[in-house]
């Protein structure tokens, strides 16, 4: 049986790619719930599905939009390529970019987070991996003012340029 490596909408705005997947993932494939993942799995989990949630949501307040909407809108995606959409593809971790294959890659360090880098041609966020000690609240806070700048809060469904 082939292993599932999506949990989310078709037409994400943002997808994050990750190395493994999470318990129970073939059991959210039908009906994608971020309070049901995090149930299922560790505190890891739940680090991981909140700072998705602190990033893609159009308003500041993220908790009502991590248990109620972050998977109409984004997605995580365990596969070693960019999917095939419009919108930001965000890839966790120096180690797991290391599996993708992505030509022509012009991304810029941020001036206020040098560690995460956006090439904004690509739609492509570069991070660490996602966990708090890597991505504190003044970093995620550089990445939305970052995407901010593209029109990715404002545009349709952050599809902008």
């Amino acid at each position: 049986m082939k292993k599932a490596d999506y949990l989310g909408t078709p037409q994400p705005t943002l997808t994050l790619y990750l190395p493994h997947r999470p318990e129970g993932l073939e059991e959210l494939i039908s009906t994608p719930d971020a309070q049901r993942l995090m149930e299922m799995n560790s505190n890891h989990w739940r680090k991981i599905v909140t700072l998705l949630a602190k990033i893609a949501s159009p308003q500041e307040e993220w908790r009502s939009f991590r248990d109620g909407e972050l998977f109409e809108s984004a997605a995580l995606c365990f596969s070693p390529r960019l999917r095939n959409v419009r919108g930001w593809h965000w890839i966790g971790g120096k180690e797991n970019l290391h599996r993708f294959s992505i030509e022509g890659v012009n991304a810029k360090p941020l001036i206020g987070a040098p560690e995460v880098a956006l090439d904004v041609e690509k739609r492509l966020l570069l991070t660490p991996y996602p966990d708090y000690r890597q991505l504190s609240n003044a970093t995620v806070a550089e990445i939305r003012k970052a995407l901010d700048h593209t029109g990715f809060y404002s545009g349709a469904r952050g599809y902008s340029r």
